[in-house]
């Protein structure tokens, strides 16, 4: 299926690939700008697709910055992929993400944000927020554009199914049933709950951010902050009653 491509929010584009057999959406967002931001390369076997999503939005070889949550296909698969047809662009990590995997896996060096520094684009300003092992992985940190107040939240409060680009009603009630289907089988226990989980998604919170562009499943568009505190309270819910804190 072709990807889908919708502008979620002045200048940010959701590119979408729904893959039915997982029942699964698979999201892109591009921040048009005067360097443009790609957050997320996805799949590589979805290249093909988003850049042509993208193609309709953009020259593909202006991206100057590719970011991503963490070490994974979904996240950064096509990272190489991109940076092949994009002569200016370079990757954006956490320095953990550096020193694990990207400073390896890509091939151009990583453009690496410690805490509190910025890149600025043109009319947008974004940092990375480290998070660790939220949702997943060491390396795991988020994208926050305060321009806008944006926040790339990977795949926390994912949800299944082929769900419109983006809403205002409840997501965190489509990702706790996501959750509970997953659980039952292999695929279950995406996002660990530790001690630090929480104050985790309070810190988020506490951005008060008025997009939420979620990966898998709808983004969402409203009070983000209540959204991620009420994910927090779903995801400790959840824990509880499956007794798998780890």
């Amino acid at each position: 299926m072709a990807a889908t491509i919708d502008e979620i929010a002045p200048d940010l584009f959701r590119i979408t690939s729904f893959v039915e057999s997982a029942n699964f959406q698979f999201s892109s967002f591009l921040v048009r700008d005067d360097e443009p931001m790609l957050y997320h390369t996805n799949l590589r076997a979805l290249f093909p697709d988003i850049r042509s999503g993208i193609e309709k939005v953009i020259e593909p070889s202006t991206i100057r910055w590719i970011g991503f949550s963490h070490f994974e296909s979904d996240e950064c698969g096509a990272l190489n992929d991109w940076l092949a047809i994009a002569p200016h662009a370079q990757p954006v990590c956490s320095f953990v993400g550096a020193r694990t995997s990207i400073t390896d896996f890509s091939d151009r060096p990583p453009r690496i944000l410690d805490v509190d520094e910025r890149i600025e684009t043109g009319s947008h300003i974004f940092r990375v927020i480290e998070t660790k092992h939220v949702p997943h992985g060491w390396d795991a940190s988020l994208l926050f554009e305060e321009t806008a107040s944006t926040l790339f939240c990977s795949d926390l409060v994912g949800q299944g199914g082929d769900v419109e680009a983006l809403t205002e009603g409840d997501i965190v009630g489509r990702s706790q049933d996501y959750n509970e289907h997953q659980a039952a089988g292999p695929m279950s226990r995406a996002v660990p709950f530790t001690d630090e989980t929480l104050p985790i998604i309070e810190n988020l919170a506490a951005l008060r951010p008025k997009t939420l562009a979620c990966m898998h499943g709808s983004s969402f568009a409203g009070n983000g902050g209540q959204v991620l505190l009420d994910f927090g309270a779903m995801l400790k819910r959840l824990n509880a009653r499956n007794n798998t804190e780890y």
